[in-house]
C-alpha cells in the first residue's frame, strides 16, 4: 500500500464516523484506493460523473481538511471518473515527483493555487484567477494582472496554467516572459523561420505573458505580438498577460496593443497588510526543509514588519534567518533575527530613506514654495505654473543624488529620461543668467538642508 493509500484510508475512517452509514456506503465505499500523485493533488478514480459532482460539491472541503490534518506536506484530493484519465498514467512517488519541478510549456509546477497565499491585497486575483483556470477562453480573455514587483503575479499566472493542465494534460499550455518572446520573434525572423515560430506560439490552447512591460519600444516585436493576440483571440484561446502598472499606462506600447488589453479584465495585486505577510511566512517556514518549524509570533511579525513590499524579500529574509540560527546554534529570538538580518536592513533603511523621504520631501518643500498640489508638481498639467517647479524639482533631486534621469522620471509620472535631462539643462543653464530664479532654488535647498537637521 502506497503512501497515498495510507493517508486515503486514513481519511475514510475519519468520514465513516462523520456521516452517516448510508451516506458513506453509497459514496465513500466503493473508493477503495488513490489512483495517482500529481502536483500536490491526490487523484481517486469515482464511478459516475454524479459521484464526482456529489463530492465536489458537498465532502470535497472537508476531505481536504482531513488532508491537512494528516498529511505535514500541504496536498489536496481531486476526484475524477475513469474517462478524464489517461490510461497510462501510473502513480508517482513522493520522491520522483519533487524531482519534476518543470512541466511542458515552460511551467513551475511548485506555482499552485492551493500554496499561493490569500489575503485581502491578492483576494480578487485570485479568484478570478481560478475562474480562468476552470473555464479557458469563456471567463475573462485576456485576464491582465499587474502589480509591483515580487507580489506573486508569476505565481498566480503560472497557477492557472497548472491547474488547466491538471484538469487535461493534452491541453497546450505555454508560458513565456516577454523578453523571451522578443528573443524568440528576431531569431526565428533573422533566420526566416517564421514557421517555427507560428508552430510555438499558435498552435496553442493557454498563452501566459509575464512583464508586457519590457516590450515597450519593441515596435516589431509589438506588431507580431498583435497579430498573435488577435489570431488567439479569435480563436477563443485563453491569454493571461502580467505588467508591473495597468494597460493604461504602459510606457511604448502600441495603443491598438493596449486597447486589446483592456478588453478582458484587468485585476491587481498589492501590497499585502502585516496579518498576511505573516501567513505567507508561515507557509513558507512549512515547507523548509528546516529543522526549526515553530518561530514565535513577535519574530514572524519582527520580520514581517521589515520587509513590507515585496514577498520575494520576505521569503528570503526567513531563509536567511533559518541559516543564521542553525548555523550558530542560536534561539530565535527577536534579538539573534535582527542580528541576522543586519546587513539587509542596513541596506533597506539606507534605500527607504532616499525612496521614501529625501525624494518626497524634496518634492513637497517645493510644491509648498511655489504654492501647487504635489499632485499637480508630479502631474501633466502643462502650465508654465506647473512646469518650472516641476524642473526645479527635478534638478535638486539630481544634484543632490546623482540618480539616473530615468529613475527621476519615474518620480514624475513615469517621464521620459529626454524630457527630465533637458529639464534639468534648463534649470543648470537659468540659474546662471537669472538672479531670481538663483534665489528661489538657493531658498528651496535650504528648505530642504533645515528639514534634514531635525
Amino acid at each position: 500500500m502506497n503512501t497515498y493509500d495510507v493517508l486515503w484510508q486514513r481519511i475514510l475512517a475519519e468520514l465513516e464516523t462523520t456521516f452517516s452509514e448510508d451516506i458513506f456506503q453509497e459514496v465513500f465505499e466503493p473508493l477503495k484506493s488513490t489512483h495517482k500523485y500529481a502536483n500536490d493533488h491526490v487523484y481517486v478514480i469515482v464511478p459516475s460523473e454524479f459521484i464526482k459532482n456529489r463530492i465536489n460539491r458537498l465532502y470535497l472541503g472537508k476531505i481536504n481538511t482531513l488532508a491537512q490534518k494528516f498529511n505535514q506536506a500541504p496536498i489536496r484530493f481531486k476526484f475524477v471518473t475513469a474517462s478524464e484519465m489517461i490510461p497510462e498514467e501510473t502513480l508517482i512517488s513522493p520522491e520522483r515527483n519533487l524531482s519534476l519541478k518543470y512541466r511542458p510549456g515552460n511551467l513551475n509546477a511548485t506555482y499552485t493555487f492551493d500554496n499561493f497565499v490569500v489575503g485581502k491585497s491578492n483576494m480578487f486575483a485570485f479568484r478570478m484567477a481560478m475562474k480562468v483556470a476552470d473555464q479557458p477562453g469563456a471567463v475573462a480573455n485576456p485576464l491582465y494582472i499587474f502589480g509591483d514587483v515580487g507580489l506573486g503575479k508569476t505565481h498566480l499566472m503560472q497557477a492557472i496554467g497548472n491547474y488547466i493542465l491538471d484538469q487535461d494534460i493534452n491541453k497546450k499550455v505555454l508560458y513565456v516572459k516577454a523578453d523571451g518572446f522578443i528573443e524568440d520573434f528576431a531569431n526565428l525572423l533573422k533566420k526566416e523561420r517564421m514557421e517555427d515560430f507560428n508552430a510555438k506560439y499558435r498552435e496553442i490552447d493557454v498563452l501566459l505573458v509575464d512583464d508586457i512591460q519590457i516590450m515597450g519600444g519593441a515596435t516589431k516585436t509589438q506588431m507580431e505580438f498583435f497579430k498573435l493576440f488577435d489570431y488567439l483571440y479569435q480563436a477563443n484561446k485563453q491569454i493571461v498577460i502580467t505588467s508591473d502598472k495597468p494597460a493604461s499606462e504602459l510606457k511604448n506600447i502600441m495603443t491598438r496593443l493596449t486597447s486589446r488589453f483592456e478588453v478582458g479584465l484587468t485585476v491587481d495585486i498589492q501590497v499585502p497588510d502585516l496579518e498576511h505577510r505573516i501567513e505567507i511566512l508561515k507557509r513558507k517556514l512549512a515547507s523548509e526543509s528546516s529543522d526549526i518549524h515553530d518561530i514565535p509570533n513577535n519574530v514572524l511579525e519582527f520580520i514581517a514588519s521589515s520587509f513590507v513590499t515585496n514577498i520575494r524579500e520576505l521569503e528570503g529574509a526567513l531563509k536567511r534567518v533559518l541559516f543564521y540560527c542553525l548555523t550558530n546554534n542560536l534561539d530565535m529570538t527577536v534579538e539573534t533575527v535582527n542580528e541576522a538580518l543586519e546587513p539587509l536592513l542596513k541596506t533597506k533603511r539606507k534605500s527607504d530613506s532616499l525612496n521614501e523621504n529625501n525624494y518626497d520631501r524634496i518634492q513637497s518643500i517645493v510644491s509648498d514654495f511655489y504654492g501647487i498640489t504635489l499632485d499637480d508638481l508630479v502631474g501633466k498639467k502643462r502650465h508654465s505654473k506647473y512646469i518650472l517647479p516641476r524642473h526645479i524639482a527635478m534638478y535638486i533631486i539630481k544634484l543632490r543624488y546623482n540618480i539616473p534621469y530615468k529613475t527621476i522620471g519615474s518620480l514624475f509620472g513615469d517621464r521620459d529620461h529626454s524630457t527630465v535631462l533637458a529639464a534639468c539643462e534648463k534649470i543648470d543653464n537659468d540659474l546662471k543668467q537669472d538672479a531670481a530664479l538663483k534665489i528661489a532654488v538657493d531658498t528651496i535647498i535650504k528648505k530642504i538642508d533645515a528639514f534634514n537637521r531635525k
